[in-house]
């Protein structure tokens, strides 16, 4: 199961244990035995999308030891599965909604990377009237910054500017903020597209303000651990280069102790 969207992903593991109800079961032990067993294999399979683990999670928490007979079970594990889609599926949208109303009229922002729930709440913002300007990497090596960027260009009210990962100490200090998505955030470290870090830490030392904004289910406390990916080597140079190993890795850490503000469909927590 392959996407870049983890809630894609936590979409469709939830909706395929409805195969369980399909199959028989001599009892409800059996039953939630054999839940237990895909909700395990679901998530090996998956071991860097948090929003996965928390969906299986949930799933388990709420069917497994509540209810007496097979028929039960299976009708909760129904219930259960169409509430943790609908939260997870509208997740995005009502984070993007609490995060609008904290950009203000003339605002810079800088972004990294490519984040649909942030390109919703500055839709969403400037859709109330106001103006931005936002300055946006170019997250390499795959280069997904140019895609909002791209986008940020149809939208009005707001004037993008495109930049190299790199420059971003020179252009960070004409910005009054960061505003960034999250791949998950696990024990007070957020994981993001490779790139987060070095900006977050400059933006730290500059006093900007840095606010993340995603799905509460990317939120775990305990019990995951992020897998990070190693992506081909073609992506930095389309040719080998003797006795040069290339390292592209996918997503970086960066301690949560260095954002200011955490949006979810929760709410604005500020830290």
């Amino acid at each position: 199961m392959q996407t870049h969207s983890s809630s894609v992903v936590a979409v469709k593991a939830t909706q395929s244990l409805s195969e369980l109800l399909d199959r028989e079961h001599a009892t409800v032990e059996e039953f939630e035995r054999d839940l237990e067993r895909n909700v395990s294999a679901l998530k090996r399979a998956n071991p860097s999308h948090a929003s996965l683990f928390n969906a299986m999670e949930t799933v388990l928490v709420n069917v497994v030891g509540r209810k007496d007979t097979v028929d039960e079970a299976k009708e909760l594990l129904q219930e259960v599965s169409a509430r943790v889609v609908e939260d997870v599926r509208h997740g995005k949208s009502r984070a993007a909604a609490n995060a609008a109303p904290t950009f203000e009229d003339g605002e810079t922002i800088l972004t990294h990377d490519y984040s649909s729930t942030v390109l919703e709440a500055i839709e969403t913002a400037v859709d109330s009237g106001i103006e931005l300007t936002a300055y946006v990497t170019e997250a390499r090596p795959r280069y997904l910054g140019r895609k909002i960027a791209r986008q940020l260009a149809t939208v009005e009210g707001v004037e993008p500017h495109l930049l190299v990962d790199g420059a971003v100490g020179s252009f960070l200090p004409e910005c009054d903020r960061v505003v960034l998505g999250m791949d998950c955030i696990v024990e007070e470290t957020l994981y993001n597209r490779v790139g987060t870090y070095p900006i977050v830490a400059t933006a730290t030392h500059l006093d900007v303000p840095v606010t993340i904004v995603g799905s509460a289910a990317k939120v775990v406390d305990d019990g995951f651990v992020f897998e990070n990916e190693y992506r081909p080597p073609a992506e930095v140079s389309l040719e080998p280069i003797e006795n040069v190993q290339i390292e592209n890795p996918a997503y970086d850490a960066t301690p949560m102790e260095l954002v200011d503000q955490l949006v979810t469909d929760n709410g604005v927590k500020d830290r």
